[in-house]
C-alpha cells in the first residue's frame, strides 16, 4: 500500500508495528486512545531490551525522552499541545507520530499561512448544494479540526504563528468550550467535541513577531520546546535514519560511507559556529543549518550520484550539493561559503588529504560555477 503513496502517513507506514503494539497492550488508555501512553512512548522512541518485547520496535524520533512523555501527558489531559522550536528540530514529525499512535489518523491537518482563514479551522459550504437545497449539515464542509472534534481524535495545526490573529482567536473557543456553533442552521447547529479530541500545534521559534500568540491562547496550550540537536551522535542517527528511508523509497542500493557522514556533520558544525559568532546577518548564511537541511544535502548528493554518477557517493558530489543547497543569496551566501572553504576546508584538505581534499575541490568548483 505504501508503494502507491509518494509519502505514506505514519499510521500507514508503521501499520504493522501499531497493530502488534495494540494486540499486546493491556495498559490503561485515556478516552478512546488506540494505545496506552506507555505504548505511545514506545512506538515513538523505540524499544529497549528492558521492555521485554518479542520483537524490536524501531526508534522514529530522536530526542529527549522527557519531551515525548510531557507531550503524551498533555494530550491525555485533553489540553492543547504546542511544539515550538527552530526549523528542522522534528516538531511536525513528532506531532505526526503522536497522532498516528493515539488515534491512527495523522492527516487531519491545517497548514497555517497568511492566507489561512477561520473557515479552514471551522467549516465552509458547498456552494452548489446550498443553491440547490439550502444550507444544511449535508451541504456543510467541515474543516480537519471540526472532523477531529466529531471523531474524538487529534487535529493538527502546523505553523500556528504564521496564521493571523483572527484565526488564532477562533481556536480559543474550540480549545476552551470544545464545541463549534453553526449560526447559519436552525437545528443541529452545534458540533460538540467527543472525548479524545485535542489539538497538536507547531510553531517556529524563528517566526517570533510574525503573529505572536495572545496570552489567552497561550493559556490553552501546554508548551513543549524542542531544542536544536547538539549531540553529534544523535544528529548522525537522525541523518542515517532518514537516509535509509530515502534509499528504501527509491530502491537505491548505495552505501553511505561513515567518513562522508563525518565530513557533512563537521561542515554543518563549523558553519553553525561561524553563524553564532557573526556580528551581522550579512555574515550569516540564510539557511538555518538544521538537521533537516543536512538530510536535504545528503539526499541531493545521493540522488545525483545514483542518476548522474557511478552510483557511488563521493566527497566531491557531497560538496557540490552542500554549496548548491546553502547558497540561497547571491553574492552574500557564496562569499560566506567561499570564506569557509578557504579558511577551514583548505587546511583540512592539505592536512588530512583523501576525502577532505576531494570535498575541497568539489566545493571550489561549485562556488566558481555559481559565482
Amino acid at each position: 500500500m505504501t508503494d502507491d503513496m509518494l509519502r505514506a502517513p505514519a499510521e500507514v507506514k508503521y501499520a504493522e508495528e501499531l497493530d502488534w503494539l495494540e494486540s499486546i497492550d493491556d495498559g490503561p488508555k485515556p478516552f478512546s486512545w488506540r494505545l496506552s501512553p506507555r505504548m505511545v512512548r514506545l512506538f515513538v522512541l523505540g524499544s529497549e531490551r528492558s521492555d521485554g518485547l518479542d520483537r524490536e520496535i524501531s526508534q522514529k524520533w530522536f530526542g529527549d525522552r522527557s519531551f515525548v512523555e510531557r507531550s503524551i501527558v498533555t494530550l491525555a489531559s485533553d489540553r492543547g499541545l504546542l511544539l515550538i522550536g527552530d526549523p528542522g528540530t522534528g516538531k511536525s514529525w513528532l506531532a505526526e507520530l503522536l497522532s498516528a499512535a493515539i488515534c491512527r489518523n495523522s492527516t487531519l491537518v491545517v497548514q497555517g499561512t497568511a492566507g489561512t482563514t477561520e473557515d479552514h479551522i471551522k467549516y465552509s459550504w458547498n456552494v452548489s448544494m446550498v443553491i440547490a437545497k439550502g444550507q444544511s449539515r449535508e451541504s456543510m464542509i467541515p474543516s480537519p479540526i471540526m472532523t477531529a472534534m466529531e471523531q474524538g481524535v487529534i487535529g493538527r495545526f502546523e505553523e500556528l504563528t504564521r496564521s493571523t490573529s483572527d484565526v488564532q482567536d477562533a481556536l480559543i473557543s474550540i480549545l476552551s468550550e470544545k464545541y463549534v456553533s453553526i449560526p447559519e442552521l436552525d437545528d443541529d447547529n452545534i458540533v460538540f467535541a467527543k472525548p479524545g479530541f485535542s489539538i497538536i500545534a507547531t510553531a517556529n521559534s524563528r517566526d517570533r513577531g510574525v503573529n505572536d500568540l495572545s496570552s489567552a491562547l497561550k493559556r490553552r496550550f501546554n508548551f513543549v520546546r524542542i531544542p536544536v540537536v547538539t549531540s553529534r551522535r544523535s544528529e548522525a542517527e537522525i541523518v542515517r535514519f532518514r537516509t535509509t528511508e530515502l534509499l528504501r523509497r527509491h530502491h537505491i542500493d548505495l552505501d553511505l560511507p561513515p567518513t562522508l557522514l563525518d565530513i557533512l556533520l563537521q561542515s554543518f558544525a563549523d558553519l553553525r559556529a561561524a553563524a553564532a559568532s557573526a556580528t551581522s546577518d550579512d555574515e550569516r548564511l540564510e539557511s538555518a543549518l538544521s538537521t533537516a537541511e543536512q538530510i536535504g544535502v545528503l539526499e541531493d548528493a545521493i540522488l545525483h550520484s545514483h542518476f548522474f554518477g557511478d552510483r557511488t557517493l563521493r566527497a566531491q558530489t557531497l560538496a557540490g550539493s552542500l554549496v548548491g543547497s546553502l547558497a540561497r543569496r547571491n553574492p552574500e551566501d557564496l562569499a560566506i561559503l567561499n570564506k569557509y572553504w578557504h579558511g577551514v576546508v583548505e587546511p583540512r584538505g592539505k592536512q588530512d588529504g583523501g576525502e577532505w581534499q576531494e570535498f575541497l575541490e568539489g566545493g571550489r568548483e561549485a562556488i566558481a560555477t555559481l559565482s
